[in-house]
């Protein structure tokens, strides 16, 4: 029972950090192709560099609050884990159905705006590829932890 009890922030503070490796791959990413000769992929590097900037400020205050969180002995009872991955539950599927609306939108501005502009087109891929690995993310998350409860 107690692995149960304080599941939750353990569940959060990996999530956070995998998020936050994910941030710095898409920056670190993001600025190589920033910096190469082509509209494309500059295109492409901001969506990256700006979405690992992101996620990575959430990730950072994900891993900051189950941190905090889990230091307070109140928040270990079994009625407050409950809470809580309502809440995270919660938060994953809603976030997931947004990262279905970021991919469509990427794939929209790259077929339509993208065939007249590179810029565009590197733009929308982007989009599509952090959507994509959010919602691919966030569904994990969100089923694993569903089968946790």
């Amino acid at each position: 029972m107690q692995a149960a009890r304080t599941d939750v922030y353990q569940f959060q503070a990996a999530l956070s950090s995998r998020l936050m490796a994910w941030a710095a791959a898409s920056v670190g990413g993001g600025l190589m192709g920033i910096l190469l000769n082509s509209r494309s992929w500059r295109g492409f590097g901001i969506q990256s560099a700006v979405w690992g900037l992101i996620d990575g400020v959430i990730g950072y205050i994900g891993a900051r609050g189950a941190v905090e969180k889990a230091s307070h002995p109140e928040n270990h009872t079994a009625t407050q884990q409950g809470e809580e991955s309502a809440k995270l539950r919660r938060v994953l599927w809603v976030n997931t159905g947004l990262d279905v609306v970021y991919v469509l939108g990427g794939l929209v501005l790259a077929r339509t705006q993208g065939c007249k502009d590179a810029f565009a087109r590197g733009t929308g891929w982007g989009i599509v590829v952090q959507g994509g690995f959010l919602l691919g993310f966030d569904l994990f998350h969100a089923l694993h932890l569903s089968g946790k409860r």
